[in-house]
């Protein structure tokens, strides 16, 4: 094992890791940042009635759900309950969970490879730089990984301790699911070798736990499912669905669709060589997606290392931890890297538990064994890499690269000269540095906004370079909506107006979920978003409509004069523009006080009142 500490500083070791996690991950939360706008807005609808809190409805007035099961949002809601509508009270959640990932992470890995190898793992997860990001926002990824690491410290326990505890991995991984869905079923193939190779007894009784374990998956990951399916009152429609039901969701655009690349795609414009181009979210699919520009820099750190180890360790692929944390290293990486449908490049962050204990347990089994020639070497791969990625924008703490040269040149030549406890150290350094400084820079940023990204790589999420306001900024920007958090004076005039002469639904806004977000968040009155995520689904539908307006529940509708700028309309786009047309007449923007344009860029700039 790596001795890096004497008995009495390791005792503190970990609070203190745990500690620097908290202030990384919470470090200016309360700034006023709201993260995903998109599901800050359904976490205060969700606050609004039992029904959308179960079933995580993105408007009061439970039309439509988020396009994913609700897990990650609850605590969320249940804080906002607690705490108000607030920030950092829609983040304190994602910390507590990161923080918690860190510390379980530590006792997992210290069941299998002893306490100074999850030390450095638990430094290593709680450094990454796409990991601090996602932790600092309210993406579902921070829970999920939670949830993963519970399933291997589980894991790690039923191989001591019996079949309980296999039953507990598969409840946590059943509830990954319901954060995200098939994504958390990547790492099963690993849970289940890990156990049939580590466990002892007859191979027919061995089976039968993993059987027993699969219907507690099963249960745990489709019982919400089949609750909303199978609901007998009013329930929202499944955002993202087909046919509004979540089981279509989970195995058409949340699930095989995000692999085959069936359904709605997504891109962003990049600037590469100084010109603009239009890449994919996380760019093509393939072997080198995850040291690509949009990628490397997220989680790719410590990858060249990680599978230098997994080539090297032979027969140690028999031990049961390596095959847990090879397992699930090289699986995702491999699902990550083909995925063809949308993919972004925070999905990473569900790599990092599995590169901190692989680098970790890999760099003491180098200690042990080749301190003289390998470890040097696994420290020259692991610093060339950080140079090359470093290099990629030099205006993005540049500095680093050099300083990772210089350390990496001093510690390659203490390990092949005189190879001791410091010289280990020495070695550390190159191989923390930049993810260590891109992680403090992270935590610097006051939101990680629609699409978390560390690092200049990915745009509006990216913490800017540490230059002045007019110097270079990050190099890739989002085409689309802007994320609003707060209505433009323009769209609070079209609401109050709406509200002086409306009804039970105060204002339908036609348009995709980004657009609907600042009415949400910025008021308290009953606005519904009319098509989902990307304002495509068929909720409402036209026959909706036509009960509503029968009813005389809606009367004002926010919409968009000409096609919006993207893909072609859906059917169901096409049914409410069309129903829109037919039922209502443009408001007369003097009525209101308009006096401009709408602040999101293609989105709804035309008030109708429906007759």
């Amino acid at each position: 094992m790596i001795t890096v500490a004497p008995p009495k500083t390791r005792s503190w070791a970990l609070p203190l890791i745990c500690l620097g996690a908290a202030v990384l991950y919470a470090w200016k939360i309360g700034d006023g940042q709201l993260g995903n706008t998109y599901y800050s807005a359904a976490v205060k609808s969700m606050t609004s009635g039992f029904t959308n809190f179960l079933f995580g409805s993105f408007d009061p007035y439970g039309v439509v759900t988020v396009d994913k099961p609700p897990m990650a949002l609850w605590p969320q809601a249940l804080s906002a309950l607690i705490f108000g509508f607030h920030g950092w009270a829609l983040l304190l959640p994602q910390v507590l969970e990161g923080v918690a990932a860190v510390f379980l992470l530590h006792r997992t890995v210290r069941l299998w490879a002893g306490e100074n190898v999850a030390l450095l793992a638990a430094t290593i997860l709680a450094l990454t730089p796409v990991t601090v990001i996602i932790d600092r926002d309210n993406n579902p990824d921070t829970l999920l990984v939670l949830f993963l690491v519970a399933a291997a410290y589980a894991l790690t326990r039923a191989l001591e301790d019996g079949r309980k505890w296999l039953w507990w991995c598969a409840f946590f991984v059943g509830c990954g699911f319901l954060t995200k869905m098939l994504q958390a079923w990547i790492i099963v193939p690993a849970l289940v070798l890990a156990y049939l190779a580590g466990t002892s007894g007859p191979l027919k009784r061995r089976l039968l736990d993993v059987l027993g374990a699969g219907a507690v998956l099963v249960v745990s990951s489709f019982w919400w499912i089949a609750l909303h399916d199978w609901w007998p009152g009013a329930k929202p429609y499944t955002g993202g669905s087909e046919d509004g039901s979540a089981w279509d969701l989970v195995f058409g655009y949340n699930g095989f669709g995000r692999l085959s690349g069936d359904g709605e795609g997504g891109g962003m414009m990049i600037m590469r060589n100084g010109q603009q181009t239009m890449s994919s979210f996380g760019g093509d699919p393939g072997p080198g997606r995850m040291f690509n520009d949009l990628v490397g820099g997220q989680i790719s750190w410590l990858l060249p290392l990680s599978l230098l180890v997994l080539v090297g360790i032979g027969r140690r692929w028999r031990d049961a931890g390596w095959l847990l944390w090879g397992g699930w290293l090289l699986v995702t990486t491999a699902v990550f890297s083909f995925a063809g449908g949308i993919w972004h490049p925070y999905y990473t962050t569900a790599m990092a538990p599995a590169i901190a204990a692989v680098a970790a347990a890999g760099l003491a089994l180098l200690w042990r064994h080749h301190r003289r020639t390998l470890l040097p070497l696994a420290v020259a791969v692991s610093a060339a890499w950080a140079f090359v990625l470093t290099s990629r924008d030099t205006t993005y703490y540049g500095w680093t690269r050099w300083a990772v040269l210089g350390t990496a040149l001093l510690a390659i030549t203490w390990l092949a000269v005189a190879p001791d406890r410091r010289a280990l150290v020495a070695g550390l350094v190159p191989l923390l540095l930049t993810p260590a400084v891109w992680s403090f820079a992270a935590a610097q940023s006051t939101s990680a906004g629609t699409l978390p990204a560390a690092g200049p790589a990915v745009g509006p999420g990216a913490p800017p370079p540490p230059t002045s306001p007019g110097g270079p900024q990050p190099r890739l920007m989002l085409s689309g909506g802007d994320g609003a958090a707060t209505m433009s004076d323009e769209q609070r005039r079209i609401l109050d107006y709406a509200r002086r002469n409306g009804t039970e639904i105060t204002l339908a806004v036609n348009a995709a979920a980004g657009a609907v977000a600042p009415f949400l968040i910025d008021s308290d009155a009953t606005v519904i978003g009319m098509g989902g995520f990307g304002g495509r689904d068929n909720a409402p539908s036209a026959a909706q409509l036509d009960r509503w307006l029968a009813e005389g529940k809606l009367r004002f509708v926010l919409s968009s004069a000409s096609a919006p700028p993207g893909p072609p309309r859906s059917p169901a786009q096409n049914d409410r523009q069309r129903w829109i047309e037919q039922h209502c007449a443009v408001v007369d923007p003097g009525a209101y006080g308009g006096s401009g344009p709408m602040r999101v860029a293609g989105g709804p700039d035309t008030l109708y009142r429906c007759r």
